[in-house]
């Protein structure tokens, strides 16, 4: 199973990016499906999640600004960043919960991680 995050990169306050995650080995549609973020010295944080029957979640500081979305024709699930803000400066990966059930924003929960990908917020 390998998990490639894509879409990073630098963009100013207020700005958009689209974050991709794509599978090989695994069909991410059966499977729920998180995001988590971690800035130097922080912990690892749940940013968002879509479960196995396409339930959404979002983590407070995201909420109406983030959107969870599956393409499951291109095995991939994606992370619409809008509004963005400084403090979203991390490095975010996406990571599958094979087994479900469990608190979707628990880093314990998941099963297979990708590399990540830098998203940094700066004027």
């Amino acid at each position: 199973v390998q998990l490639v995050e894509s879409g990073g990169g630098l963009v100013q306050p207020g700005g958009s990016l689209r974050l991709s995650c794509t599978a090989s080995g695994l069909t991410l549609e059966n499977y729920s499906i998180g995001w988590f973020r971690q800035a130097p010295g922080k912990v690892r944080e749940g940013v968002s999640c879509v479960s196995k029957s396409n339930s959404t979640y979002y983590g407070d500081s995201v909420k109406g600004r983030f959107t969870i979305s599956r393409d499951n024709a291109k095995n991939t699930v994606n992370l619409q960043m809008n509004s963005l803000k400084p403090e979203d400066t991390a490095r975010y990966y996406c990571a599958i919960d094979q087994t479900a059930g469990g608190v979707w924003y628990s880093e314990y929960e998941y099963d297979y991680w990708g590399q990540g990908t830098q998203v940094t917020v700066s004027s």
